[in-house]
């Protein structure tokens, strides 16, 4: 009885501790689908040119889109939901800016907020979602496409 109920404590250790090391299942799936941008803020000031941008999530892959449906960056897309803030590095392969950014987001119901260094990658990623004069960060709010 006593290796049994090793054997249990065993086993039940083990998957506590294989559930607080995986990625949550649905992280990635949370951001699928299109979004528009509605408010920016670049060095401190309102990135007005930014609003109206579409981000779309398919797989572990995005796409930016300007308000005309032109293709202004795509490639790989990571999430780690873990990580506090949660964190997202956009691979960019196409167009300006290629790269990777480096970038933290929060999702609230059909809200989505990314801050990232896709202005000046040599930057850190960001901690807070601020981008102060100087910072070198973008932050971006976007709304859900139904």
């Amino acid at each position: 009885m006593r290796r049994l109920t090793r054997v249990k404590s065993g086993f039940v250790l083990a998957t506590v501790f294989v559930l607080a090391c995986a990625e949550p299942a649905n992280a990635q799936a949370t951001l699928e689908g299109v979004w528009t941008a509605t408010k920016a803020e670049r060095d401190g000031k309102a990135a007005n040119d930014l609003v109206g941008h579409r981000l779309s999530f398919t797989g572990n892959r995005f796409e930016i889109r300007s308000k005309d449906g032109k293709t202004l960056s795509a490639g790989p897309v990571r999430i780690d939901a873990r990580a506090k803030p949660a964190a997202i590095d956009f691979e960019n392969t196409e167009k300006d800016l290629k790269g990777l950014w480096k970038g933290i987001y929060a999702l609230k119901g059909d809200t989505l907020n990314i801050c990232d260094n896709a202005p000046d990658m040599s930057k850190d990623r960001p901690t807070t979602f601020d981008a102060r004069m100087g910072s070198g960060y973008v932050c971006v709010t976007f709304a859900r496409e139904k």
